[in-house]
């Protein structure tokens, strides 16, 4: 520490007080304390106060340059992904992020792309049909449904059949009911006790199936790992399973239905998108990705005193690096929350720090499957976008922040 080090400015305790009077989202007062102070803000929850990082500079100094001493600790969905490589911490992180950071980066990714490609047409296959029947189905749904699809194909090397996807609608209802649930953990676990029962099952069969066959995927990587390293249990194999199928399609499915309600406010950028081939898909779902990043809040806790900025940071304190807000800050975005997927393209213009966009985060911890996501993104689009047009019957009122940020509502639509 420096004499020069300051500590970091509190958001006032009557606005706080204010804020928890009306009952309101986390991420309003988490936009308050950037607004008022800064991109290095604190406020009190409890004895002691919470920082809020959004600074480019900052974040890159919490997430890119000292992962040790801001880490990771309990997450709030260890209950469904129990010890998986998104909740580990430690030496076993390390070795359970080596495993599987082979399978989802540079050539690695190779391997996938017949898989995704075919879950892609068996989602365009399913709208073409909606599109000859006049039907209304539900986008969010859709989505979801390609997601997981894809995701098993990758980590089974089969296609995602009736019965897991019906079963595998567990997740969703897990993943969606985390904001409510008791703050204790075994009351929240039997709070879900039926749906993760389901997902078990599921998982343990796949676990099952994979050891009589020799289909490529995660899962047999996962299972080769088990016959040379004791710690890789089936409770472990069954966690890394669970966390992929959480992050591999949750996060996705939610992307793909913000791109197509954003599309439903701005039919121009569809237009402009198909104009410019891949280019112009991929500024789209990055453009999305910057207005809902797959991880809007990032926790994290010094393990040792720090200077971030200036600021002290004493040893204990609990971090929040907050995605949601640095890429709707005016001052690194223009009109920040207005939709303009020319940001991304060779033409736009974007701030030119590297952790200005980190919708996938940045550093050690960074998303594993960020590489996966774009590709299965991209890939459905281009056979989608160029043949239908949603309209929406009816569509959310806003959003609602979980593990990622939702549509707080349904997505009914036809295909014109």
């Amino acid at each position: 520490m420096t004499a020069k080090a300051q500590p970091v400015p509190e958001l006032a305790a009557d606005v706080v007080e204010q804020w928890r009077t009306e009952k309101a989202e986390l991420v309003d007062l988490l936009a308050r304390a950037q607004r008022d102070i800064g991109g290095i803000a604190a406020f009190r929850l409890g004895p002691t106060p919470t920082v809020l990082v959004t600074d480019p500079e900052a974040v890159q100094h919490v997430l890119g340059r000292h992962p040790d001493r801001y880490v990771k600790r309990s997450h709030r969905a260890r209950m469904l992904v129990g010890d998986g490589v998104l909740s580990a911490t430690g030496d076993a992180w390390k070795r359970q992020r080596r495993l599987l950071q082979s399978q989802f980066t540079g050539t690695g990714m190779r391997r996938y792309e017949q898989r995704i490609a075919a879950a892609a047409r068996r989602t365009a296959d399913r709208w073409a049909g909606y599109a000859r029947s006049g039907e209304t189905f539900d986008v969010g749904e859709e989505m979801r449904r390609f997601a997981l699809d894809t995701v098993w194909r990758a980590l089974t090397g089969h296609p995602l059949d009736s019965d897991a996807e019906r079963e595998l609608a567990s997740v969703e209802r897990v993943v969606a009911a985390m904001p409510t649930l008791p703050a204790d953990s075994g009351d929240a676990r039997d709070a879900v006790a039926e749906d993760l029962a389901r997902i078990d099952a599921v998982c343990h069969a796949a676990i099952d199936a994979a050891r009589g066959s020799e289909a490529p995927g995660v899962l047999r990587v996962l299972l080769d790992a088990g016959s040379q390293h004791p710690e890789y249990t089936d409770r472990l194999i069954r966690d890394e399973l669970v966390t992929l199928l959480v992050a591999g399609h949750e996060t996705t499915a939610t992307t793909l239905t913000w791109l197509y309600l954003l599309l439903d406010r701005h039919p121009d950028a569809r237009t402009r998108a198909l104009a410019h081939g891949t280019e112009g898909v991929q500024a789209l779902v990055q453009e999305t990705l910057r207005l809902y990043p797959s991880a809007w809040v990032l926790p994290r806790h010094a393990a040792e005193d720090d200077i971030l900025a200036g600021h002290r940071i004493p040893a204990g304190t609990d971090v929040l690096v907050c995605p949601y807000l640095t890429h709707r800050d005016p001052a690194l975005w223009p009109d920040p929350d207005r939709f303009d997927p020319t940001r991304f393209t060779s033409t736009g213009t974007r701030p030119a720090h590297l952790a200005a966009y980190v919708p996938f985060g940045l550093g050690a911890r960074a998303c594993l499957g960020a590489q996966f996501a774009l590709r299965e993104t991209t890939a459905l689009l281009e056979l989608l976008l160029p043949a239908h047009t949603p309209t929406f019957r009816s569509t959310p009122t806003g959003s609602a922040y979980s593990i990622t940020v939702r549509p707080n509502g349904p997505t009914p639509a036809v295909l014109r």
